[in-house]
């Protein structure tokens, strides 16, 4: 159990320091193609970090991790139907899930802002929910591991 939480832990740290660098990139007053790449690559960073997360709990809890073509799409409904995050977070990912398609199979100069700029700006709640969510997951887990010691 301290393994997984230790690999948990380490991937929000990743994730956090990724959304510092978000940060810093969305307050620069020129939004060159450079700029929005580097949007764009901290958006599908931490997006990566979620589904990284997200298998980590499911391999932890002996769940399969999907393996069809539209496995990340699985990979949220999975995780939800395991009470691991909710229907509504999910939901909110879907958004995130294709601009990570489009990013990996898509052209960096083809980036728009005005489709960009929102995620960015969304991202800090959705991982704020997800950290939650997750840390709500966490403590389940510890709490069912505890009645089945006493």
């Amino acid at each position: 159990m301290d393994r997984f939480i230790n690999e948990i832990e380490a991937e929000k740290e990743q994730m956090e320091t990724t959304l510092d660098a978000l940060e810093e990139a969305m307050k620069r007053r020129e939004m060159t193609i450079i700029e929005l790449a580097a949007i764009a690559t901290f958006l599908q960073n931490t997006y990566s970090g979620i589904e990284n997360s997200l298998k980590r709990i499911l391999k932890f809890k002996g769940i399969s991790i999907p393996s069809s073509k539209s496995w990340h799409k699985d990979l949220l409904d999975l995780s939800v139907d395991k009470n691991i995050i909710s229907k509504e977070l999910s939901n909110k990912l879907n958004e995130y899930l294709a601009f990570r398609h489009f990013f990996t199979h898509g052209y960096g100069v083809k980036l728009e802002k005005e489709k960009l700029i929102p995620l960015a700006e969304n991202l800090p709640t959705i991982w704020e929910d997800f950290n939650s969510e997750i840390n709500t997951f966490i403590k389940t887990l510890n709490s069912n591991r505890k009645n089945i010691l006493i």
